[in-house]
């Protein structure tokens, strides 16, 4: 093994060990690996110097061959194993589309603060109340309400709506409300919220 400083196989200074495992490499290990091949250029640098190194050149022997091991190839890659594997990953991507696609999205919906104005401090105001609550469309659901005091003694309604955004516009409400012109001078939104 090579330490991490590129120095020696088995020391800090160069040895004989150097020499075997240098010698047992034949050539030069590729770039990326750095660190190995700093100390097999260390080694190199030595020339025929290497002799005069200290220690006892060790024997190194090779691994045994064995008939099981040629099937193996840890390091390469094998077509069929990479052609199945990419067709589950391709059929699991389909049927995940396929699930996404068929599972609805959330409603989008909206919650709507209104202010009904009166024609006048005559108004019935609970009979304005009653008509705007009174609206049906597909989509608004009437909440909480309150008359508030606008000007002279006239009071508005504010009242919240919240609707299903693709099922009926802001102005599709307004418009319907003030379709009871003898109680409704015009109506503006006060906030608006998506839910």
């Amino acid at each position: 093994c090579v330490s991490s400083s590129g120095n020696s196989v088995a020391r800090f200074s160069a040895s004989q060990s150097d020499v075997a495992v240098f010698e047992a490499l034949g050539s030069a290990p590729a770039a990326s690996f750095h660190h190995a091949l700093r100390w097999y250029n260390q080694i190199a640098s030595y020339g025929s110097d290497k002799t005069a190194l200290p220690g006892v050149k060790p024997t190194l022997e090779a691994a045994p061959a064995n008939d099981d091991d040629d099937d193996v190839d840890l390091f390469g890659s094998d077509d069929e194993e990479d052609t199945e594997t990419a067709r589950v990953r391709e059929e699991r991507l389909a049927a995940y589309a396929e699930k996404k696609s068929k599972k609805p999205g959330p409603i989008a919906k909206s919650q709507i603060l209104l202010d009904v104005k009166p024609w006048d401090d005559e108004t019935d105001m609970k009979e304005l109340e009653k008509c705007v609550r009174s609206i049906q469309l597909d989509g608004p659901v009437w909440g909480a309400s309150e008359l508030k005091p606008l000007a002279y003694g006239i009071n508005k309604l504010s009242i919240l709506s919240t609707v299903v955004d693709d099922k009926i516009s802001v102005d599709d409400l307004t418009e319907k409300i003030q379709e009871f012109q003898d109680y409704v001078q015009s109506v503006d939104i006060a906030a608006f919220n998506k839910v």
